[in-house]
Parts: C-alpha cells; structure tokens; sequence
C-alpha cells in the first residue's frame, strides 16, 4: 500500500498542474476572473429531518479526493494557489471528519469553516468576476453570485474531462481493483446458491462498503431478472432453480468509478456456450477502439458481430446482414456499447466534438448511444455489448412484419436465462488499449 500512496504522491502535482492550466485557459476564454466550487450541500426528505445520501459535485472531487464532505468550497484561478474552505462544525450530534494531512494537503490554502451561513465571510467579497460551480443555485443567489453554472465554461471542463492524467488513470486501476474482489465474491456466492440479496450482501462485504458506498446502484439480477436492464431489486428469497445472475456493481476510489458487468450460467449448458461467445466478443470490441475513430463506429460494428452471434446460435433464420438491415438485431441489443467513465459513471463530454460543447448526435438507428465522441488517447470507456431476451421487445417484435426472421422456439428456450452483459474498463493508450478489468483479476 506505501508504494501505491508513494504513486499518488507522485502523480498528483502534475494533475493539479493539468487543472490550472485547463482553469486559465477556460477563465482567460470567459472573461472571467475564478470559479467557486460547491462540494455541495445534504438535502433533507420531504417533511423530514432525515437527509438523503450525500454525493459530492464531480468538479469539486476533481481537484481532491474530499468525496463525503459537505458545505466544503474550491476558489480557483488557475494561477494562484487554490483555496480549499473546508467545514469543520463543532457538532455532537454527527461525527465529525478531520481533515487529516495527505499528499494533497500542501497543494491548498486551507481555512477552517466552523458554521456553513458564515462561508461568505471566506469567499471572494466581490464576486462579479466569480462564477459558482454546483448544484445549490439558491445558495450561490444568496451569497451573492451573478455567474452561475456559465455553459461556455462547463463545456470547456467536460471536454476536457476526457483526457484522463495519470493520477486519474492511477485512481481507476484501484477502483477496478475494488470492484474485482467484490465480484469475485458475488459470483462465488451465486455458485453457491445464494439469493439475490445475499449476493448483494456478499459484494459490500468483500470491500467493506454499506449500500450507499458503490458509485451506483448496483445491479444483481438472478434468472428471468437478468432481462431487466435496470433492476433494482433485491430479493429474499431463492429461486426453485438458479439458472443465471447477471451482476452490473462497481467501486470507488478517491471519487472515480469503476463500472464492471458479468453474467454466469449456473450450470455449463448453452446459455454458457453464448456466454463465453458474447465475452470473446467484448474483447473484440476492446481491441476495436483505435485512437482517431468515432466510438459510434465501434458500436456499429459490435452490432452487426451480435447479428452473427444470433444467426450462430440459430435464434434467427437469416442472414445476420438482413437482421442488421430489418433492425431485429435491436429487440436482443438494445442499448449502447458503452460509455465514458472517470469522476461519474457516466462520464461528461461523451457527445461533445470540441471545447464550445458542439454536439454529436447519435445515429437514427442507435438512439440509445451514450458517446458519439471521437476516441482519442488518456480516454476512458466501458465496453459493455449485451444479449437480452426481453419480453416486451420479443413481443413488439414478434407482432412485426419481421417475426418470420425468428426462431422463435430457440429464444423461447432462453427467456427463462434474462439475458447477457459483459463489461470492462479500457484506458485507450496511443500504442494499446489498457483493459484494468481484466488486469485485476476478472475473467
């Protein structure tokens, strides 16, 4: 562990360096004189004192890694050291958080904020030439804030968010890590006949997170469940039969996110033949992403592979060339390959062509892309092509002028399964492509 932190230490002058030079470049294109970063503030449920789970503002987390500290700020010009306002409230109803010394400590001006009303005695008195960065508008309308959010100035900071340094890419390594361990537990878990909320339990434990630690929901879906893209259940109780768990759960570390998906066939029969089929093509995707192409053309021809994994499996009985043209391929395949990743699971900038923020839009035929962007080398992505056998789309489907390109008793074997994900974390290199998933451990 020494030699990791040694690394952190090591690398993380340079981002900071990064981010004053992006915040100059940004400021000077503005006219504006520095932005004040929100790490945010709790929010309280309705009709309640309870609050809800407090996530930090990615551009706040950007700059160090203070990722469950509330009412705390950034003043940042780009040239001048930047400040660092962090709340420290005598309180003893909560715990409160030290700020403890770390390699970053010495890269800010601190001061220590006691009461959060009294953070404008701290901030810049004139604040014409600042703008607020975070999600609290009324809070920055009553400090005094005239620029909030400014767009032209956002764009440029998502733009470039893309391009990870080495401290961030060092960050996301570990994060994978995490998420392996805890993977390896749940399937581990899976295999001996837990339940889904068992599973999910298992995965926090591994790592010693609560349900709130994981930079999202986590996705643990056994059998037929594994055909809901977005399942959010946790049952209770066993299934007569375990048949499959397709498991989507990720990590944090120092606020960046790994995204990791697996899926398991209880038992070595066909729907683990189109297991390992889909995860050789997921490799083959990882492989495909090249420096100076768009990320649109991979995912078409990731698609047009699932056709010919369909028509391999005898799930369709035409060429997967016609099922690419007729759209059939969409009812299996119905979301995008993937997406940007770093300080948000779905990172910013994915669909942005340059620093004004011009937009790329997604091709008619694959709405449900997450990126459009141009790859380019110190990028981050998932990969994550899937094979659902959803009810609803096979329905629409089968209703369709395009029913005759099913083998519809074939895919009524597989429904019971849900479906399959596959999906890693790819650093693009300029000579390679870092695959941290599977260098961590995963299969």
């Amino acid at each position: 562990m020494s030699i990791f932190i040694n690394k952190l230490k090591e690398e993380y002058p340079a981002h900071i360096e990064c981010l004053q030079q992006r915040t100059k470049q940004a400021l000077s294109r503005e006219n504006i004189d520095g932005v004040v970063i929100h790490s945010g503030q709790e929010i309280k449920a309705f009709l309640d004192d309870n609050t809800y789970p407090f996530r930090v503002n990615p551009h706040f987390k950007h700059w160090l890694p203070l990722i469950e500290s509330p009412n705390c700020w950034l003043i940042v010009n780009g040239e001048d050291k930047p400040t660092l306002i962090y709340y420290q409230p005598v309180d003893f109803w909560h715990k409160i958080i030290p700020l403890a010394e770390s390699y970053w400590g010495d890269f800010f001006n601190i001061k220590i904020l006691k009461q959060a009303s009294d953070v404008g005695k701290l901030l810049p008195y004139d604040k014409k030439g600042f703008a607020y960065i975070g999600s609290h508008i009324e809070v920055a309308t009553a400090l005094g804030f005239t620029v909030i959010n400014p767009e032209p100035l956002l764009n440029y900071f998502h733009y470039h968010r893309a391009y990870k340094t080495a401290y961030e890419q060092t960050c996301m390594r570990q994060s994978n890590t995490l998420a392996v361990t805890a993977h390896q537990a749940a399937k581990k878990a899976f295999f001996t006949g837990d339940t889904e909320y068992e599973i999910q339990n298992a995965y926090l434990s591994a790592i010693g997170y609560t349900h709130n630690e994981t930079p999202y929901a986590n996705i643990v879906a056994l059998n037929k469940n594994c055909s809901i893209l977005h399942y959010m259940t946790f049952e209770k109780r066993a299934p007569q039969v375990h048949q499959s768990l397709l498991i989507d759960a990720g990590a944090n570390f120092n606020g960046y996110a790994a995204d990791i998906t697996r899926t398991y066939s209880f038992k070595r029969d066909k729907f683990a033949e189109l297991i390992a089929r889909m995860d050789q093509l997921m490799l083959i995707a990882v492989d495909a992403l090249k420096p100076g192409m768009s990320y649109v053309d991979v995912h078409i021809v990731t698609y047009q592979e699932i056709a010919k994994v369909l028509a391999e499996f005898n799930f369709i009985n035409v060429s997967a060339d016609t099922a690419v043209e007729s759209g059939v391929v969409s009812t299996f395949f119905p979301h995008g390959l993937g997406h940007h990743l770093g300080l948000q699971v779905h990172d910013m900038g994915g669909f942005m062509a340059d620093e004004r923020g011009t937009h790329i839009s997604s091709p008619e035929q694959h709405p449900f892309l997450r990126t459009s962007r141009i790859i380019e080398a110190g990028q981050v992505f998932t990969i994550e092509p899937g094979l659902y056998f959803i009810d609803s789309l096979l329905q629409n489907l089968k209703n369709s002028t395009n029913s005759d390109q099913v083998n519809w008793q074939q895919v009524d074997e597989m429904r019971s399964f849900g479906g399959i994900r596959i999906e890693d974390n790819i650093i693009v290199h300029q000579s390679h492509n870092e695959n941290m998933t599977r260098d961590a451990g995963l299969d």
